[in-house]
């Protein structure tokens, strides 16, 4: 990537939407640990616990991904004066 091209950056939608995944996945995480885990109702599975870790995953899979591959955001050219037909 060239120098003189911008990026998306902190807008890049990848970022929001692996920030709030990750977000989500460690609150779920910490669920499943300290959390009341009710193994009954789930079969005897933490799904709080896989739940989180998953999305844990995940996030950095979008996070990764958008630091890896960034959007270029195209230069913007300012438009042409309007020429005046009237000579």
């Amino acid at each position: 990537m060239p120098r003189n091209q911008h990026t998306a950056g902190a807008f890049d939608i990848r970022n929001i939407i692996g920030g709030l995944i990750g977000a989500y996945g460690v609150i779920l995480t910490l669920m499943g640990i300290f959390g009341d885990k009710e193994l009954d109702k789930t079969g005897g599975v933490n799904a709080n616990l896989w739940a989180g870790v998953v999305m844990l995953v995940m996030g950095a899979a979008f996070l990764i991904w958008a630091r890896l591959r960034p959007v270029v955001v195209p230069e913007h050219d300012a438009p042409a004066p309007a020429q005046d037909d009237a000579g």
